[in-house]
Formats: C-alpha cells, structure tokens, sequence
C-alpha cells in the first residue's frame, strides 16, 4: 500500500505541476495567481497547498525538475569522443524543442529568466540551471583539448558560454515565433561544432 500512495502523490504532484506551467505559460507569472493554479489543477485549495506554499515553491520545484533532466541528458554520453558528444548534446536538446509540450516549458524559463532579474531566490535557480551544465561542458572541451580534437588556445568554459548562449537564443526566439524551424537551426549547430574542430585537425595534419 504505501507504494500506492508513493504514486498517488508523485502523480497529484505532477499534476498541480503542469497545472501551473499552464498557467504561467497562458498567463504570464505574475498575473497567475494561486487561485487560478488551484482551478486548473481541478484539485481543492487545501490539496494544493499541501504540496506548494506559494508560487515561488512552484517554480523552484518546475526548475529542479528541469534541470534534473538536463543533467541526465549531459550524463548520458558513455565512452564517446568529446566531438561526438558535443554533437549528440545539440542533437538532444535541440530536438526535444520539436515537442509542443518542450516548447511551454521553455516559454516559461524565459519568464523564469526575467524574473530571475528582480528576486534573489529565482537569480539562484536560474544560476544553478547554468552553472552546472557549463561546468559539465568546459570538461568536455578540456578532454577534447587534450585529444588535439579543439584548438587548446580556446578557453574551455567560454566555449561552453557560447554552446548554452546557442541553446538559450534559440530558446528565446522560439517563444517570440513558434514557427522557427528546430531542424535548420540544429544543422547550423553541427556546422559550428565542426567548425571549432576544423582548426585543430588542420595543426594535426601540418604536424
């Protein structure tokens, strides 16, 4: 029984979850109130709060999740060489905003973004949600230094900045249009990773 509870809840969490996301996303953050998170969740005040004292809670739990999956996906690259990492990571994240329900969530981080400007808890989140994947890549690039695979005059975690800027911008865009196109944008990421690969395998060769 108490796995069956475990899941109820897990399952009643989510949903006052994508209640919200429906919210913000419709609404905007700060024009969505509690009240209107309980109504779309269909669930009583008293069943919501039980899981989130505030707005705030909400997002932090939205961007923990978020960020879990992303650490998930930077994990998920075995023994590949750090090129082919790079390229699967463009390929994985990018493709994922093909998906409408994608597309909300990232919508919402772009909220998240601007509110992140005016309150210190959200700057900390939204911090965390870059911080971490820039450390993960800068590794990536040293490895691929080492392996003579990116010019080693490169510093490692400004190449990792560029890679995210790449991935945010399109984020933002995409929220002002959602008729961009993920796949050219994806083949101009691989063209960009092939280009910063390219110097270093012209040294190797005059090497």
């Amino acid at each position: 029984m108490p796995k069956v509870n475990d899941e109820h809840r897990a399952a009643r969490r989510q949903q006052i979850l994508d209640a919200a996301t429906a919210c913000f996303t419709r609404e905007g953050f700060h024009r969505t109130t509690m009240q209107d998170i309980v109504g779309e969740a269909g669930l009583s005040a008293g069943a919501v709060y039980g899981y989130f004292k505030s707005k705030d809670d909400i997002i932090e739990e939205i961007s923990a999740e978020r960020h879990a999956r992303e650490r998930e996906l930077l994990s998920r690259t075995g023994d590949l060489a750090p090129a082919e990492i790079l390229r699967r990571l463009a390929r994985e994240f990018l493709g994922s905003l093909s998906e409408r329900k994608e597309q909300k969530r990232r919508r919402l981080g772009v909220q998240v973004w601007a509110e992140a400007l005016r309150e210190p808890r959200v700057m900390r989140l939204v911090r965390r949600g870059v911080d971490e994947p820039v450390r993960l890549l800068a590794g990536v690039v040293k490895d691929a230094q080492k392996r003579g695979e990116i010019p080693a005059s490169l510093e490692p975690e400004a190449v990792a900045r560029a890679i995210v800027a790449l991935f945010h911008g399109f984020i933002l865009q995409q929220s002002w249009d959602p008729r961009v196109a993920v796949g050219p944008y994806l083949a101009v990421m691989e063209t960009v990773v092939d280009a910063l690969l390219k110097p270093a395998r012209a040294e190797r060769k005059r090497t």
